[in-house]
């Protein structure tokens, strides 16, 4: 390298400690120095094919780089890994999956979380995570909804915008996907998503715009259509809303495989193509050289890329080495413990929990000696060890031979092993195959076999995807009705992403305890909640009807369909049918009453102040929630919306006064008219209480 080539090196490549004028500097001097082929070169991942067939199939075996990079400059590359329930490399910590984190309703426990995530992803190789996923649940058959954390806007807002400066923390750059309406999985390559502008902006979008207006510097694109054209190529999505009306002024890139259809993509605002060049490649650059495309197109992404890249980069990390020690470390386990612990929701109870570790106990279902901590897709990590829930309950009555008292093989053999003991617990749910991302037989993201000929992953069968019912398999049915009939104080554990309809069997059953897909530690969180270690203090993050009708339409195999405003709690309230659990549901083993609610007009917002009082016998965690009714003369909206909560700790007979704040740009709506958002005058209603039910809300009235 000649001396004038150190010297442009130099220049680029980025040192700690950079101002923010000498990074636009080395910016600059890049996208000046560097040629065209260089500068698209860094706008696609590459490699990642190689690296999947010398990993025979495995998923995050190595970091994948996924854009920006150029030796000849010193610049320096993007490095990928996934997921939402912990790190998809090595043996990392497997926390419980994003939808149980939501029943947390803990942004402090999420951005814990997420600094975590970003210890081990530095201490991987990476810097670039994309386990920031708030695409909104819409419809629970949707195969990826453990991913997310809800079906309100505002919640999921609050959860991943807490996730991504958790990780941020630690000079990772994280990527909020999927932009934007990524609620099927087995239809996700075609379908595309109707949907009029006001929805678009209040339903779909809302949670994008707080989790990047919290700092988060990419976007990943998502594989669907939305109003005819694909997302990873939609200039209203990735240039009007993102950049012209939010200011946006990271990077986006596309989804892993299929995510990018044409060069074109680039002047609709995709800055990079992964996991490969296949149109981010020589067709970019004849694009540009045939003048399809104009230059500062690739300039501009380069930008883009650069800027965020070098911001990451130069700035002082928290901690002095980021070492594999790190890795799946006591403080993170501890960390996924207590996520497993403050995620599950109680959601019916007569009184047989908490179970005393005096009495005899019997667990039954297949389900609960099996390691099952959510979907084999993007999202699998892959923990040093998993505690299963007959093994967390084993140890915590001292019984380490604890066997299994029966399963769905014969419901009548574990019918009457119930007789003989004072309490049974039923773990039924699903598994990988029956949820999660849609690996079709050609692309597996899994571990698969290697055909020896060619080097190449083995077609093998599909699995995961969008859930073809929302019921409990038959057999599981038989083994609760067969334990519960023999045995009154039957405790059903149910895992799963997202919701169950269960009216043909809860009401049989003395508790059902929902755990999700509860992480490494989920079985030793289980025996404390079960045995009052611990009160359950999860409340559901999205709403669990009665009937499959009561939801939206849904068809996993859809080209097209139509969303309108309303899904979950909103869409019942308008109908005016009650939920089996309403969202915000869930028990505790203390009681909670609230008191001497006050609001008031206040600068920029409205403010509410609630008393909270602990009436139970044990110390345990409150979720206050806040929704708004606004006074609907001018445009219909849903008859309340939730827009602010907290968590609170109470010991016994604790008294606690809480100020909840709702900002005015949470109280307004789209005009489609003006192009802006407005506040409409008049009387609003706040509503405060412990879930979305109406009898479990204090009420009091503010004008605006």
């Amino acid at each position: 390298m000649t001396t004038e080539g150190k010297d442009v090196v130099g220049a680029c490549a980025p040192r700690p400690g950079m101002s923010e004028a000498e990074i636009e500097a080395a910016v600059a001097t890049v996208i000046a120095t560097a040629t065209l082929e260089e500068k698209v070169a860094m706008m696609s991942g590459r490699g990642f094919f190689e690296q999947y067939r010398k990993a025979k199939g495995r998923w995050g075996t190595e970091p994948y780089r996924a854009g920006a990079g150029c030796e000849r400059l010193g610049v320096p590359a993007l490095w990928f890994t996934d997921g939402p329930r912990g790190v998809a490399r090595g043996q990392s910590t497997c926390f419980p999956v994003s939808m149980a984190r939501g029943a947390s309703w803990d942004r402090d426990l999420e951005r814990r979380i997420g600094e975590a995530m970003g210890i081990e992803i530095r201490a991987q190789g990476c810097n670039l995570s994309g386990a920031v996923c708030i695409n909104l649940l819409r419809h629970p058959g949707w195969g990826r909804a453990q991913e997310t954390y809800g079906e309100d806007p505002f919640h999921v807002g609050e959860m991943g915008a807490s996730l991504a400066r958790g990780i941020q923390t630690h000079n990772v750059i994280a990527t909020v996907k999927h932009f934007a309406l990524n609620s099927m999985e087995n239809a996700r390559f075609k379908v595309d998503v109707r949907l009029d502008p006001r929805t678009l902006r209040e339903v779909y979008l809302p949670h994008f715009r707080r989790v990047l207006a919290a700092g988060c510097a990419s976007v990943m694109s998502a594989y669907n259509k939305l109003n005819g054209e694909y997302c990873g190529q939609n200039r209203t999505l990735l240039t009007d809303i993102l950049r012209h009306e939010w200011g946006f002024d990271g990077f986006v890139h596309s989804d892993w495989v299929l995510g990018v259809y044409q060069p074109y993509g680039a002047a609709a605002g995709l800055d990079i193509e992964n996991p490969e060049p296949v149109h981010f490649g020589a067709k970019l650059v004849a694009a540009v050289n045939d003048g399809d495309i104009a230059p500062d197109v690739v300039d501009r992404a380069c930008w883009r890329i650069l800027r965020t890249l070098y911001r990451f980069a130069t700035a002082e990390d928290p901690l002095e080495d980021y070492h594999a020690g790190l890795v799946a470390s006591p403080a993170h386990i501890a960390l996924a413990r207590e996520a497993a612990e403050k995620s599950a929701v109680l959601l019916s109870n007569d009184g047989t929990l908490p179970l005393a570790k005096s009495s005899k106990i019997a667990v039954f279902g297949q389900l609960a000696t099996r390691v099952n901590t959510g979907d084999h897709g993007s999202s699998r990590v892959a923990p040093p060890y998993v505690v299963t829930a007959l093994e967390g309950i084993a140890a915590a009555l001292g019984q380490p031979e604890l066997a299994l008292g029966g399963d769905e093989s014969d419901p009548a053999r574990a019918g009457d092993a119930a007789r003989s003991v004072d309490a049974a617990v039923v773990v039924v749910g699903y598994t990988a195959d029956d949820e999660g991302e849609y690996i079709p037989g050609d692309i597996s993201l899994g571990e698969v076999e290697i055909d020896g000929e060619t080097d190449a992953p083995k077609t093998s069968r599909p699995r995961g995807g969008d859930r073809t019912r929302l019921r409990l398999p038959e057999a599981q049915v038989e083994l609760i009705r067969a334990v519960a009939r023999a045995n009154p104080r039957t405790v059903v554990v149910l895992v799963a992403g997202s919701a169950v309809v269960m009216s043909e069997w809860s009401d049989q059953t003395a508790a059902v305890l929902q755990t999700f897909y509860s992480g490494m530690e989920g079985g030793s969180a289980l025996a404390a909640l079960l045995f009052g270690e611990v009160s359950p203090s999860g409340k559901l993050p999205f709403t669990l009807a009665r009937d499959e009708s009561h939801y939206p339409f849904f068809d996993k195999d859809a080209s097209r369909i139509e969303y309108g405003p309303l899904h979950g709690y909103t869409l019942l309230e308008q109908q005016g049918t009650p939920a089996h659990f309403p969202f915000g549901h869930g028990l505790s083993y203390a009681r909670f009453s609230y008191r001497a609610l006050r609001v008031r007009r206040a600068p920029g917002g409205v403010e509410a102040m609630v008393s909270v009082r602990n009436d139970g016998a044990m110390t345990a965690d409150e979720i206050i929630q806040l929704y708004v009714s606004f006074p609907g003369t001018v445009v219909p909206r849903p008859r309340k919306l939730l827009r602010q909560f907290q968590r609170l700790t109470l010991a016994p007979g604790q008294t606690r006064t809480t100020t909840l704040f709702v900002p005015d740009e949470e109280l307004t709506y789209w005009s489609p008219t003006t192009r802006c958002w407005l506040i409409e005058p008049g009387k609003h209603q706040l509503h405060v209480g412990g879930s979305s039910a109406a009898d479990a809300l204090l009420t009091a009235p503010v004008m605006l």
